[in-house]
């Protein structure tokens, strides 16, 4: 499992593919399991979650970005519950229940990140005038004078 990347010069848009060790970067895949867009904010990942399992459990190896990509959308966690169901530690419902669980509090998170990267953005996108006023120039204030009646030596 790996990365295959698409996109023109200096936009990276990649397919997240099972493939066979030996084929090329960009070159022939088995199956097309999803997409990551690294250039949005934040990166925009669609992944077929049923399809990223399956492999997992045949065997595939992910590489490490797409391990990454794996923890985050659950995938990882998803197997790692299905083989306590597959040892007998708890049933299929709890490992379901564990993982819903989990979701929430994961979109809930994920939700709060991106409203606070947008107020941040808001913040800085604040009308701040280029020119600004100038401020008025006091009169400059005399030196006093000297009075006549002082004596030099």
């Amino acid at each position: 499992m790996r990365l295959q990347r698409h996109g023109s010069k200096k936009r990276p848009f990649y397919f997240i593919v099972v493939a066979d060790a030996r084929a090329p970067r960009d070159g022939k895949f088995i199956q097309k399991i999803g997409t990551y867009n690294p250039l949005t904010v934040p990166a925009t990942i669609q992944l077929d979650r049923q399809k990223a399992l399956d492999w997992l459990h045949k065997g595939a190896q992910p590489t490490d970005t797409v391990r990454r990509i794996l923890s985050f959308k659950g995938v990882l966690f998803l197997k790692h519950l299905l083989r306590g169901v597959k040892l007998g530690l708890f049933d299929d419902a709890t490992a379901m229940t564990k993982f819903q669980a989990w979701h929430e509090e994961h979109e809930s998170n994920i939700r709060r990140r991106n409203d606070s990267h947008r107020s941040q953005q808001r913040q800085r996108r604040e009308y701040v005038p280029v020119v600004k006023k100038v401020e008025e120039v006091a009169a400059p204030v005399a030196a006093p004078a000297e009075t006549e009646g002082t004596s030099e030596a």
